[in-house]
């Protein structure tokens, strides 16, 4: 479904990815782990057309996209549930969701299936998104990426900042939308979060990819020095 090829990545001069090299098939959850810095939201961000990129570098179904605009590939099938959620403070949870459904794509996601995915949301549809407590927001944020239709749904930092019973219940919905076929990349410092639900992770260090393989087949030993370099 999605493949990097030689993936580079700069910010100005300053060059974060290194001839990253990716393959994602349809339905499956992949895990990306790495510190701070190591490249992790880089990579969706080249990947979701943010950072600009050489065309035949990310292909998606068969298509060369790199570097096409962010709002054409959310067209294709690419959602991403942002970093920090980036509610808009101005606009209530319905209208946050809805957003997410401008590209018009057809599907399964619906404000009737978000709800009953979130119920709580329902119950809160009125008030200002950014109004809510942090779990709640982060439920809007992967509401307004399902609403999207999308093949592929990118997930940055679920868990950041979160409690962890808060955590857990994130992962399950998550749970809920994989079981339907969803292909999931799931970028997370939460090593053991991220092993829990991947069928395959990577490990990206200083922009590079460290270390790939499925969770069953990897050790704590090769994943600790993947991670850290030791």
């Amino acid at each position: 479904m999605l493949e990097t090829t030689g993936l580079t990545a700069f910010y100005g001069d300053f060059q974060a990815l290194f001839g990253i090299d990716v393959r994602m098939q349809q339905g499956e959850t992949i895990a990306m782990i790495g510190a701070n810095g190591a490249g992790k939201s880089t990579f969706l961000r080249a990947i979701t057309g943010l950072l600009p990129t050489r065309r035949e570098q990310v292909t998606f179904e068969g298509r060369p996209i790199g570097g096409l605009p962010a709002d054409v590939i959310v067209k294709l099938g690419i959602a991403m549930v942002p970093e920090g959620r980036r509610l808009f403070p101005s606009l209530t949870v319905e209208e946050n969701l809805l957003i997410g459904a401008y590209g018009r794509r057809t599907g399964p996601w619906s404000l009737d299936r978000i709800y009953q995915l979130f119920p709580v949301l329902e119950e809160r549809r009125s008030s200002p998104g950014t109004a809510l407590s942090g779990g709640q927001q982060q439920m809007v944020a992967i509401g307004r990426a399902l609403m999207a239709n999308p093949s592929l749904l990118l997930c940055d930092e679920l868990s950041l900042g979160l409690a962890p019973i808060v955590i857990r219940e994130i992962y399950r919905s998550l749970a809920q939308i994989t079981a339907e076929g969803m292909t999931v990349l799931v970028v997370e410092q939460d090593i053991n979060q991220a092993l829990a639900v991947a069928s395959r992770v990577y490990c990206l260090q200083e922009g590079r990819v460290t270390l790939e393989g499925r969770p069953t087949e990897l050790t704590r030993e090769q994943i600790g020095r993947a991670y850290f370099g030791a």
